[in-house]
């Protein structure tokens, strides 16, 4: 992709600000956005490095037991249960793992992080843009397996202490949920993440990133663009 038309872009979405009870962080807060950890429930106050860590074991958010918390069918982490309406498909649940680990262990997120009042978190990420393939793949392999909802943030039962649909919510192979890429990517954790780029035309990532953040703390709308790859 020209680095031209690249940076337009950039520009351009940078005006678009995010609605919602969010409010981004302020401006003393945004001194480092490329090396930063939300205010959240498991994460380090600030980025360092997990010798044992898969792919953030330079710089992480995260500790280490909690990547390894992540790949288990029910967590400790939250209670989660992603089999909730019977044995998620492996080649899904990969895109699970992978999203989570980005959520608990990126310290390149600054750019959208926002600030919430949550009992279990102050700060959350919101339109954290992915590519449009990595959701295009994650759509495709998670359309044979089964839920009950079509956004996984809320609406859960809780009593038994682990999340499971309510009575009246009937479990269906994803596509009824979520009928597009799209749909799956962005609505499926109350619009964290936004499927904005085609990775076939190269992957700017960090660049962009880079570029975001230098835009933020000169004055520019605090809503992030430019797609992050959460791998294959």
């Amino acid at each position: 992709m020209d680095m031209a038309w690249q940076m337009m872009q950039l520009l351009l979405l940078a005006l678009v600000t995010a609605a919602g009870s969010a409010q981004p962080r302020s401006v003393q807060a945004r001194t480092d956005l490329l090396n930063v950890c939300m205010n959240a429930k498991y994460h380090k106050t600030q980025p360092s490095p997990e010798d044992e860590l898969y792919g953030q074991k330079k710089n992480a958010c995260c500790m280490t037991n909690t990547s390894q918390e992540l790949h288990k069918d029910t967590s400790r982490l939250y209670n989660f249960n992603w089999d909730h309406c019977g044995k998620m498909e492996p080649a899904c649940k990969r895109h699970f793992i992978q999203d989570t680990g980005l959520y608990e262990c990126s310290p390149n997120l600054g750019p959208w992080i926002w600030q919430v009042n949550q009992s279990w978190r102050k700060e959350r990420i919101l339109n954290v843009p992915l590519c449009k393939e990595d959701c295009e793949r994650w759509w495709e392999d998670c359309r044979t397996s089964y839920t009950c909802k079509s956004n996984w943030h809320k609406g859960w039962n809780w009593t038994s202490g682990i999340n499971e649909c309510l009575a009246w919510a009937l479990c269906h192979t994803f596509e009824p949920y979520f009928p597009t890429p799209a749909a799956l990517c962005e609505g499926l954790w109350s619009h964290s993440f936004k499927m904005w780029f085609d990775s076939a035309q190269g992957n700017p990532n960090e660049e962009v990133a880079k570029f975001y953040a230098a835009a933020m703390n000169a004055g520019a709308p605090s809503h992030g663009t430019g797609a992050v790859d959460i791998g294959s």
